[in-house]
């Protein structure tokens, strides 16, 4: 009997020092007629055999403690094909368990020990079911910081079983179950010095060599070794120049994916391989009806880390094919469709639609990342759903202490920037106010400040929290951070400074210092629709007869702009815009332009709701003139009537 030695079996982990890398040798005998590494058997036409008794020593291997685990081999060639003969093969063996119930059972355990435990009660599984179960190990048994309990899973004679097997028979694995159980021993942070990994890493590059592997075996190889080696790897060019020559027409869905996920890992910008992506992305748009929920995110995902700006009908397809996914997607994969929505600026209502009907009923049991992805799409596409913004609310009320800091801003800011007060707003708010006197420390400053300045555009007025706000300490912290105190961030601060002075005169705290005023609110989402603007410029005229009566885009002492500003004296008579004695009301015109609005709505975004309050308690006579109201009007007597309405409604109709 061969025994195995100690350097056969290395476990690296990036845990404890202890377990860093942990030694193993397997030290109880295996009742194997021989250690020795044989040769394959010639191609089969059957996939899967079942064992006979001659064959023992090369496909099945016992354990003492009362438990035996055979590993039936699939031949080499065998295409990944998981069935033989009905009337020999393993399927006919009543101790075979099928394929499919093996992975739902599989699926449904959550620690090692119980998986070792399944195990333990079968005698016959095929390579595939094996290296399975190594993936499943590491699924429940990995974090960030490696093994999680190193000993239970390390040390147990199942896995030390399913180990030496796999060295020592790896000639004898199918391709998935080879690559398969590498994938799973990487992650198991296995020492790839070991001879188990040098055995599967060798019988892996011998296929390669040997055009044994299908394009999507190949993909796995890859990821296995930018793992072990980085995208420095000599084998991996090799990869890549048999993936150039391979007919791309005739890839399946999930070939294609594996494809887009390797040169994503590998490449990034996608320079290197230019005409391949373009090849590729020619293709897919071909098949994107045909893609599963979890290709459709890939390969969105790929598209947006190897910047294919360029894949414009792809990116729409697979867009517009989202929708129907929308219910069936994992977090992280819904996660990845709506980066990609952002990255190519692309909307898609009926998504939205998808969004509305899913989100409601699913928020429970989101994950905070998502959820709050969610708030950013809805916020960046300026989409004010209220279905979803009203779930959201209820979602942090219950569920507050999931979310970290950034996600809480994330979710959060989007109720003022889109200016949106849902029916638990009192709840919402007062939820949100404990979150920060308990947790006010974790938040980073540019994070914070974007938090309380959503909440002034909505009138919530954060007073408990300003005087920290603007102290030197948080300031200084503020300008060390990139992008430091940048004109956004200066308007964003001297916007919750005149909020606390026109509204709340109660507050006797710190005051905004005059260096980090802004002359002028930066609005870029608010940003004047000169083309509107022209056109009510004109109807003005038509009714004021001369242009000295109005002016347009002026600045105040107040850090606004308005649109267009005319002065009257006591008696209500129009005087020249240049005139600055005897003003006695000040009437400013806001033009709101589609920029202005939530899409598809008539809500104000909630920059342009402020500066209107704002210009009211100034003094001002505010006079909101909205696209909807006047995209009709094509003529200027038909412009010169409605403005004339809108500003002297108490003289319309008198033919003054």
């Amino acid at each position: 009997m061969a025994l195995a030695s100690l350097k056969s079996f290395r476990a690296c982990s990036a845990g404890t020092p202890a377990s860093r890398r942990v030694l193993l040798a397997l030290g109880k005998s295996l009742s194997c007629a021989s250690g020795q590494r044989k040769p394959p058997d010639p191609p089969s036409a059957v996939a899967m055999r079942e064992l006979r008794p001659g064959d023992k020593c090369r496909y099945m291997f016992c354990r003492q403690n009362h438990v035996q685990l055979r590993i039936q081999a699939l031949c080499v060639n065998d295409a990944a094909q998981l069935c033989g003969d009905t009337g020999s093969g393993p399927k006919a063996n009543s101790r075979w368990m099928d394929e499919r119930v093996f992975f739902r059972k599989l699926s449904s355990l959550s620690t090692s020990k119980e998986i070792f435990k399944f195990l333990s009660s079968l005698e016959v599984m095929s390579d595939i079911m094996a290296s399975g179960a190594l993936q499943r190990i590491s699924e429940v048994e990995v974090n960030d910081n490696g093994l999680k309990n190193p000993e239970e899973v390390l040390e147990s004679e199942v896995f030390k079983a399913l180990c030496f097997q796999f060295e020592f028979e790896a000639s004898k694995l199918s391709n998935t179950g080879l690559l398969n159980a590498l994938q799973a021993l990487i992650k198991l942070r296995i020492d790839p010095e070991s001879t188990l990994m040098a055995s599967l890493l060798s019988e892996s590059e011998e296929r390669l060599a040997t055009r044994q592997l299908a394009v999507e075996h190949q993909c796995s190889l890859a990821e296995s070794l930018l793992e072990l080696e980085g995208p420095g790897c000599a084998t991996l060019e090799q990869i890549m120049n048999r993936i150039q020559e391979e007919d791309i027409e005739n890839w399946t869905p999930r070939e294609m994916t594996m494809v887009y996920k390797m040169l994503q890992a590998t490449v990034r910008e996608g320079e290197q391989y230019h005409d391949l992506l373009n090849r590729m992305n020619s293709a897919t748009l071909a098949i994107a009806d045909q893609l599963s929920p979890n290709f459709t995110s890939i390969i969105l995902n790929s598209l947006v880390v190897l910047q294919q700006a360029q894949a414009v009908p792809l990116v729409i397809a697979l867009c517009k094919d989202s929708v129907k996914h929308v219910p069936y997607f994992t977090d992280d994969e819904l996660v990845n469709v709506l980066d990609a929505f952002l990255c190519f600026g692309h909307r898609e209502q009926s998504f939205t639609d998808a969004l509305e009907t899913h989100i409601p009923k699913s928020i429970s049991s989101m994950h905070p990342e998502t959820v709050s992805k969610v708030m950013q799409y809805c916020c960046q596409k300026t989409i004010l759903s209220k279905p979803i913004f009203d779930a959201v609310a209820e979602c942090f009320v219950s569920d507050a202490d999931r979310f970290t800091t950034s996600q809480i801003a994330e979710c959060i800011a989007p109720f003022g920037t889109l200016n949106y007060l849902p029916p638990s707003a009192s709840s919402l708010f007062r939820k949100l106010e404990t979150v920060l006197h308990t947790r006010f420390s974790q938040f980073q400053p540019h994070t914070l400040l974007n938090l309380l300045h959503s909440c002034v555009l909505i009138q919530r007025y954060p007073v408990n929290f300003l005087p920290k706000i603007f102290s030197p300490y948080f300031l200084q912290h503020l300008q060390a951070q990139p992008p430091g105190l940048d004109r956004f961030v200066a308007s964003q601060l001297t916007r919750l400074f005149l909020t606390v002075t026109l509204e709340c005169p109660f507050y006797e705290g710190p005051k905004l210092l005059p260096k980090y005023q802004v002359k002028a609110f930066l609005n870029p989402h608010c940003s004047l629709d000169f083309h509107l603007l022209k056109r009510v410029k004109v109807g003005l005229l038509y009714l004021l007869k001369k242009r000295i009566y109005f002016a347009s885009e002026v600045s105040t002492p107040y850090f606004y702009i308005v649109d267009i500003e005319i002065k009257l004296d006591e008696e209500g008579f129009v005087l020249p815009a240049a005139q600055c004695e005897e003003v006695h009301k000040r009437i400013a015109l806001c033009v709101d332009g589609r920029n202005r609005f939530c899409i598809n709505s008539h809500n104000l975004l909630g920059e342009e709701a402020i500066k209107q309050r704002h210009l009211q308690l100034l003094g001002y006579k505010v006079v909101q003139v909205p696209f909807f109201e006047i995209e009709s009007l094509h003529t200027s007597r038909k412009m010169a009537e409605y403005l004339h309405k809108k500003i002297f409604p108490h003289t319309y109709g008198l033919g003054c």
